[in-house]
């Protein structure tokens, strides 16, 4: 089985004055289709600047990124934004809406970045916005939604382009426990339908949802097993 994600020896180094600091020091990692990963580890330990390296927001300082069979280590910055827009969907903890935009436009941003026409943005934005159990909020902005809203808003962006790889960065950090668990429950129905997740956190109980767990250390892979403890949530 061809890995969707193969990671060989990266390493990225950043400099702050004269010291330079190792954040990944030589991480190998393959990432399956329809694998659902958390990411883990203490603040420093590299997860974040991993999470830029997979989602090709960051170029490595040595090794090798293949995604989807391209090396994407030593693309150029206009490849590099192709990949981000086609090949993978971002949720953020703080969301990244725009403010003015109703959560139907904030949806379609990508499709305009694709160049797809407006017809077809429509159809498309509006079935995410319903996969994610807000088809009755289209033209709702930011500020006339709850937290988790926000956060449904966002994942329905992610979708949108039809990603392979969806990553998300402490999808539940500016969340209550009761709203964490029903978006960690819709995670749950997107990787049934076929997506990869890989997921950042440093939360233990947010962690039990992946199916496979890689902890990170002072820039290196620490501990990589499979969750033989899975959390589920009951769908209704």
């Amino acid at each position: 089985m061809q890995a969707i994600i193969q990671l060989t020896n990266i390493a990225k180094n950043y400099k702050i004055g004269t010291e330079v600091i190792h954040a990944l020091r030589s991480v190998s990692l393959e990432i399956y289709k329809n694998e659902y990963v958390a990411l883990m580890g203490p603040s420093g330990s590299g997860k974040s600047t991993l999470m830029n390296v997979l989602g090709c927001l960051d170029s490595p300082s040595s090794g090798n990124y293949i995604l989807n069979g391209k090396s994407v280590a030593q693309m150029a910055d206009n490849n590099l934004a192709e990949v981000r827009n086609k090949e993978i969907g971002f949720v953020f903890q703080s969301f990244n809406l725009l403010p003015r935009s109703t959560a139907l436009d904030n949806i379609m941003l990508p499709l305009i970045y694709a160049g797809i026409g407006k017809t077809d943005r429509l159809l498309r934005g509006k079935e995410v916005l319903e996969q994610v159990g807000l088809g009755d909020r289209l033209t709702h902005k930011p500020n006339e939604l709850s937290g988790g809203q926000r956060q449904r808003v966002a994942i329905a962006r992610a979708l949108v382009n039809h990603p392979a790889i969806i990553l998300a960065d402490e999808p539940t950090g500016n969340l209550d426990s009761k709203t964490s668990i029903e978006i960690m429950g819709l995670f749950e129905k997107i990787h049934k339908k076929g997506n990869t997740i890989i997921l950042v956190t440093h939360e233990e109980d947010i962690a039990k949802y992946a199916h496979r767990i890689v902890r990170l250390k002072d820039g290196i892979v620490e501990h990589d097993y499979k969750n033989e403890h899975i959390t589920t949530v009951a769908m209704s």
